[in-house]
């Protein structure tokens, strides 16, 4: 009898959503765990080049927590293109601005950083109050402790 390892594929997976409510919870700490359900990695037929993961709803991103001084030192950079053309926002002030992107940014930067990695990152919804349009995707809410 032959053994072998079971490879899965796009079409064995489900596909089901999880909301995650972000409310006084550390920013890495969310973001290992949403990744980690976004990569599939919860699920027994986890295979690391096929999307096995499930959608993942993430809501009051606005209250998430930052510990230590990253509030006033962490800094996030995007450039134009152009000569001089840095822009750098703390995460203070993104956190003011665009409380979403925070949790965005944190997530895609622990996701495959591939083609695969740009398709798990489409699955992920950020929030910033506790209301979602995504009622009729019937989500489970997911306990992170």
């Amino acid at each position: 009898m032959k053994k072998y390892t079971y490879s899965a594929k796009k079409s064995d997976n489900a596909g089901k959503w999880c909301v995650v409510d972000a409310k006084d919870m550390v920013l890495g700490r969310l973001a290992t765990s949403v990744a980690s359900r976004l990569r599939g990695k919860h699920n027994p037929l986890y295979t690391p080049h096929v999307d096995t993961g499930d959608s993942v709803i993430v809501i009051n991103a606005e209250k998430i927590i930052l510990t230590g001084r990253k509030l006033s030192q962490k800094c996030y950079y995007r450039h134009s293109g152009y000569i001089g053309g840095l822009t750098t926002i703390t995460a203070e002030k993104l956190l003011e601005k665009r409380p979403e992107d925070l949790v965005r940014f944190a997530v895609k930067g622990m996701l495959p950083k591939n083609r695969l990695g740009r398709e798990l990152f489409k699955k992920l919804k950020v929030y910033s109050g506790d209301q979602h349009p995504h009622d009729a995707q019937n989500p489970e809410v997911l306990e992170i402790a």
